[in-house]
């Protein structure tokens, strides 16, 4: 096992919804430290950086939207294997698909966009938690 540490981003549904405590709960209960967390509102210059595999797509205006409704919570946390493990108490990215027992599952949105109304981000590996880290937090910010 490794010591990992990767960024969550609570998406404005889970904002909204106030279930970020409940969320953060979940993962703390599973043994993971939080070492950075604010929120923040998203400008279109980091969602660019941020999307930038989907930034040239046509349906990007309305992930850029739906991100700026709300300020977001960033959170950077630590744990062995921490970024597999997050993403299975996630569930899989499309609500819909989540089992009951999931963070998605139990949270995200079953009506609307399903895939994009989840709750939370989360980093998909080691380099990309690297990289999502140094994007959304300033050198001082992860302790």
């Amino acid at each position: 096992m490794a010591l990992e540490t990767t960024l969550i981003l609570f998406k404005p549904d889970a904002v909204s919804k106030g279930l970020v405590g409940t969320v953060l709960n979940r993962f703390e209960k599973e043994g993971f430290k939080i070492r950075g967390m604010k929120m923040l509102y998203l400008s279109d210059e980091l969602l660019a950086d941020h999307y930038s595999h989907i930034a040239d797509k046509p349906f990007f205006p309305s992930v850029r939207d739906f991100m700026q409704e709300s300020p977001v919570v960033a959170l950077a946390l630590e744990g062995e294997d921490v970024i597999a493990r997050v993403r299975d108490l996630l569930g899989p990215t499309d609500s819909k698909a989540a089992a009951a027992g999931t963070i998605r599952g139990d949270f995200g949105d079953k009506e609307g966009d399903a895939k994009m109304r989840n709750v939370c981000h989360a980093s998909d590996g080691v380099e990309a938690a690297a990289a999502e880290i140094k994007r959304f937090f300033k050198e001082g910010e992860v302790f």
